[in-house]
Formats: C-alpha cells, structure tokens, sequence
C-alpha cells in the first residue's frame, strides 16, 4: 500500500492507498483510510512515529503494509523528523514531493523552485481529474489560488491570508471584540456583534475569494472549472458565484498521480 502524507502549517493530512499490484488489474487505486491531525513543529520523531501507528492500528492496518511512501510538505523544518519517521517506523524511504520530481506538468512561473509542494500536487490532480483551464482554491492556513491552462501548463495565481488567519487578526487587535465562531450568519445585516462579526467574517472573505477569482478569469480570456480543497473548503464555497466543484481529496489523489509517475518498474516474473 501508498501512505500519502500532505504536511501543511495547521494540519497534516494522512491517506492510505491500495495499489494496482494488490487488487485487480486495471482497478483504480483505492483509496481505504485517511486523518486529518495538528502539524505540530516541535513533535520528536518518536511521537509522530507512535501517533501514525495508533491511526493504523484504529483503522485495523499495521505499518509493515505500507510499502510506499510519498510526502509534500511546506514545512522545511519537520520534514527530516518525517523521513525518520516513515524509515524508523515503515521501513520505507519516502518520496518527497521537490525539484527534480517527474511531475508532467511545465510550470510557467518565474521560479519554480518557489513554488509550495501542495500547490503543485493540486494543479496536477485539478488537471488530471477535471481537464483545463482550470483554478484551484485551496482553503489552508493560507488561501491560495492556482491555475492551469487549458494545456496543462501551471500558469501562476494568487496566495491571500486564510479566513483562520483573517479572524485572528481582528480579535488580537480589538480588544472589545470576543471571538466568535465562523460560519455563515442568518442574514447579512447582523443584529448584534456577534452576528456582526460573523456576516463581517464570512461575506468579506466570500468577497475576496470571488474578487480574486473574477479577475483571475478576466485575465485567462476563458471559463475554466473552479475547484475548491482544504479544510475549509465546504464552508465557504458554497456562496460563491464561481466554484463549482469541492473535491476533499484533491492533494492526496495528487499525491497518488506523482508517486505512479515517479515509481520504478517492478521486474516481471518469468514465464516458465
């Protein structure tokens, strides 16, 4: 099996993969488990190691199934903990997602040694699942934009504060302003501060993802498909006027196309 791991700033995301060699020929990889748990910099690799093996043993697997290993990762200072952890704790050396990686994707930015892991995983997935153009909107930490030519060429975007981030901000500088929770208010014109701050939140940041998204459209001359990932990809996509896809899955199915890409031939057996 294919332990896909996608290391981001809040959360790391974790996907199981049965592959071809293990099902019927011709079968798409299937896709048998997967966690969403805290990015935690500071973790040793002993408790990375102990939390990745409870998360197997919940779900009935155990890590000497996991043959494969393929990581991205925007988080430089834990990924050596990682590596130890998959070669401590899988026997597996892993494969990260970095320059020198065959990806099938030319990528049309003034430096793509720049650009972040998971974003080049969801331009790849986007294009391979829906066709292009297309942008991708991914609601981390981070919000970032991306998109992809109708030739399959990564052609740039856009990274904006996340709605998490946003909220942060406002409650730490106003000191009269208690936290509330995010989510979509009965109505605009809110009543009170909290419904305030809610409509303020939620429509604002609705505001900027359309905004960027209008201009990013105006600008491809073309109607591409607008796919939303990410943690907070169902909250707010929903009042969009131009996302019409949220795939869940997206960096992990990525992932699985980058790994297939990369991986070495295994020798036939000979007939005998």
């Amino acid at each position: 099996m294919l332990l896909a791991l996608d290391v981001g700033n809040t959360n790391t995301v974790l996907g199981i993969y049965r592959l071809d060699d293990e099902k019927s020929v011709g079968d798409k990889p299937e896709l048998v488990a997967h966690w969403r748990v805290t990015t935690h910099r500071d973790q040793t690799v002993d408790e990375y190691g102990v939390l990745f093996v409870n998360l197997f043993e919940m779900h009935g697997m155990a890590p000497t199934q996991v043959h494969h290993i393929i990581v991205s990762s925007v988080v430089p200072p834990i990924d050596s903990t990682l590596r130890q952890v998959c070669e401590d704790y899988f026997q597996v050396q892993p494969l990260f997602v970095e320059p020198g990686i065959k990806t099938g994707m030319p990528v049309l930015v003034d430096n793509p040694a720049e650009l972040g892991a998971d974003r080049l995983v969801n331009a790849i997935a986007a294009f391979e699942r829906y066709g292009g153009p297309c942008i991708v909107v991914d609601f981390g930490t981070a919000t970032t934009f991306d998109v992809i030519s109708a030739r399959g060429e990564y052609l740039g975007g856009a990274i904006a504060p996340g709605l998490g981030i946003s909220a942060d901000a406002l409650f730490s500088r106003a000191a009269r302003l208690g936290r509330v929770d995010i989510k979509r208010p009965a109505k605009v014109i809110g009543t009170n501060t909290i419904t305030h701050l809610q409509s303020g939140l939620y429509y604002g940041y609705i505001g900027l993802v359309d905004g960027i998204l209008e201009r990013m459209i105006a600008e491809l001359a073309a109607q591409p498909r607008v796919i939303a990932t990410g943690g907070l990809a169902r909250q707010i996509s929903g009042d969009s006027r131009f996302i019409s896809e949220i795939d869940d899955m997206l960096t992990l199915d990525g992932l699985l196309i980058l790994f297939e890409r990369n991986r070495t031939p295994r020798p036939r057996s000979r007939a005998h």
